[in-house]
């Protein structure tokens, strides 16, 4: 039940932080030049997830800008919100259901110590 435990952590730490890359990008999508994170999960052993914090090169839309010294040109940031909120609502059920497997353990603790006793 202790594995089960520190898995179910491990997968809540991982989800968690693809949960703040997803605001942070969100939250940063009108920043010119900015770039955007993605989190990639792997298989830790024994029995846990390790999250990988990544930037994403890809250029943003270029946009024309008129200033005092004339016409520029400035990137755009590289988000995109119809990728990022579906991301965000899979990482917050990953989220959920990794608390919900937490819960369950505690539970299961909990009535063997009653039964113990």
């Amino acid at each position: 039940m202790i594995s089960g435990m520190q898995a179910a952590l491990s997968g809540l730490q991982a989800f968690s932080t693809k949960v703040e890359k997803n605001a942070n990008n969100i939250a940063n999508m009108n920043t010119a030049g900015f770039k955007k994170d993605r989190v990639v999960l792997s298989a830790q052993s024994p029995g846990g997830v390790r999250a990988e914090t990544e930037r994403v090169e890809t250029q943003g839309p270029l946009v024309t800008e008129t200033t005092n010294q004339g016409i520029s040109i400035e990137e755009m940031s590289n988000v995109d919100l119809g990728e990022e909120i579906p991301d965000l609502m899979l990482n917050v059920h990953g989220y959920t259901a990794n608390l919900k497997t937490i819960q369950s353990v505690d539970e299961m603790v909990r009535s063997l110590l009653d039964v113990q006793a």
